[in-house]
C-alpha cells in the first residue's frame, strides 16, 4: 500500500517539475524545477530499492550521488544565471539571446 503512495508523489513531484519546465520564462525558476524532476527521481531510487533489494543499498548510495551532482549543477546553473543577469539586467529565458552576439 505504502508502495503506490510513494510512486504516486513520485510521479506528482516529476509532473510538476516537466509542467514548470516547460513553461517557466524565469532561469531560476526552470533550474528549480529540475531540481524537483531530480529529486523525484532520487524517491524513485530510494523507494525500488527499498522494494527489490532490501540487504543492499545500492539504490541510497547511487541517490547520494546524484544529489550531490544537482547541488553541483545548482551551483554552477546559478552562477551561469548570475553572470547572465549581471550582463544583460534580466534572467528570462526569452530574452536572452546569447549566440547574437
Amino acid at each position: 500500500m505504502m508502495f503506490e503512495h510513494v510512486l504516486f508523489l513520485s510521479a506528482y513531484l516529476f509532473s510538476i517539475g516537466i509542467y514548470g519546465l516547460i513553461t517557466s520564462r524565469s532561469m531560476v525558476r526552470a533550474l528549480m524545477c529540475l531540481e524537483l524532476i531530480l529529486n523525484s527521481v532520487n524517491i524513485n531510487l530510494v523507494t525500488f530499492s527499498d522494494l527489490f533489494d532490501n540487504r543492499e543499498l545500492k539504490g541510497d548510495i547511487f541517490s547520494i550521488f546524484v544529489i550531490a551532482i544537482a547541488a553541483a549543477e545548482a551551483a554552477i546553473g546559478l552562477a551561469i544565471v548570475s553572470s547572465i543577469y549581471r550582463n544583460r539586467k534580466s534572467t528570462r529565458i526569452n530574452q536572452s539571446n546569447l549566440l547574437n552576439k
